[in-house]
């Protein structure tokens, strides 16, 4: 890999000779603008505005401008020339824990390559010291210009330094979370960390840019005179859903995704069977299929009535003969007593229609 920066590491009184490497590549697919009429390329040319004359690179310098407007012209060797000590050295500072990083602060990522021999005992020693303590260096280093922050740290056998941001090029928040007051209830919490144990851990190298493979495959498509067929967007955002639904729809999801079985919603199968009667003149929704199977439940249901009634027969049998018998025995005192009722009854009523008769005569 070819090197953009040599310089050394100042280690205190160590000095480490070593070559500044890009870690990272973009891989992003770039586009030219062309004139729609005709499909000519449109460039953008660096003129002049005194002279209006094209210039190249190598007549084109850097300046200052001022408020007024006028410029102030400054060379490679003014910056050269600036009482930095870290003009060509990254300077170590201080030695603190990663997590003591702002995220935020991260910028470019760089390796750091021994610069000769004489500077593999002195490389090796950093590194070694940077994986037993578990910390970071921060480091100043000046760059294309400029001074900047660096952060040290081991990857793998070699050391990288990542471009940090100064304190004060971090942007407050302020005004960016939402002003509503919302509750957060232990039910939706309990749901989002059910969904997180779910999705799990990732391994990075698995994950790539889908949007630039559809590009790639665009691009080879036109080449060959081809027309892609235009794939349904998902329309998912700025509709108000309900957050407890999409919580448990997402854990379900994720779980068949990694191949596991969602929990199953269905009844167990020694679960009670509820008995359901139909209404007289009332219409129900169950259709066709749910009254066979009703119909079919009570036929079976009458069936082992009928049966324990048949088993139980004898029994009932002479329950009745039993009872026959005793009423035969005591019919005929009933019957006496019956009459002898009746002929009383009748002696009262002829007493008292007599007074009536008379006092009618």
């Amino acid at each position: 890999m070819r090197s953009i920066w040599n310089g050394a590491i100042s280690f205190g009184l160590v000095s480490i000779p070593i070559k500044l490497v890009n870690a990272t590549e973009n891989h992003s697919i770039s586009f030219r603008q062309i004139h729609l009429a005709d499909g000519g390329r449109i460039r953008y040319r660096k003129v002049c505005e005194i002279d209006e004359q094209e210039v190249s690179a190598g007549e084109i310098g850097k300046a200052y401008e001022e408020a007024d407007g006028s410029m102030i012209p400054i060379t490679d060797e003014d910056l050269g020339a600036l009482p930095l000590p870290t003009a060509k050295t990254i300077e170590i500072v201080a030695f603190v824990p990663a997590a003591s990083i702002d995220p935020l602060q991260m910028d470019a990522a760089y390796y750091l390559s021994a610069n000769g021999v004489p500077a593999a005992k002195p490389y090796t020693l950093l590194r070694e010291a940077l994986k037993r303590s578990q910390k970071v260096a921060v480091a100043k280093y000046a760059l294309r210009g400029r001074e900047r922050l660096g952060m040290l740290r081991v990857v793998d056998d070699v050391i990288a330094m990542h471009g940090l941001l100064w304190p004060d090029e971090i942007r407050s928040p302020e005004g960016v979370a939402p002003e509503t007051e919302v509750t957060v209830r232990d039910a939706e919490l309990d749901l989002a960390d059910a969904l997180m144990d779910t999705l799990g851990e990732v391994d990075m190298d698995s994950l790539h840019d889908d949007y630039r493979e559809a590009v790639e495959e665009l691009i080879a498509a036109k080449a060959d005179g081809r027309t892609l067929e235009p794939t349904a967007a998902d329309d998912s955002g700025g509709k108000v859903i309900d957050l407890i639904a999409a919580l448990e729809s997402s854990v379900r999801a994720a779980k068949e995704a990694r191949g596991e079985e969602p929990e199953s919603e269905e009844e167990p199968a020694d679960a009670p069977v509820a008995e359901v009667t139909s209404l007289s003149g009332r219409k129900r929704s169950g259709g066709t299929g749910a009254k066979k199977k009703a119909t079919a439940a009570t036929k079976k249901k009458a069936a082992a009535t009928k049966k324990s009634a048949s088993g139980r027969a004898p029994a009932k049998k002479t329950a009745a003969r039993s009872t026959k018998k005793s009423a035969g025995r005591t019919g005929a005192g009933t019957a006496a007593k019956k009459t002898t009722a009746k002929a009383d009854h009748t002696k009262a009523a002829a007493k008292k229609a007599a007074p009536r008769k008379r006092a009618s005569a």
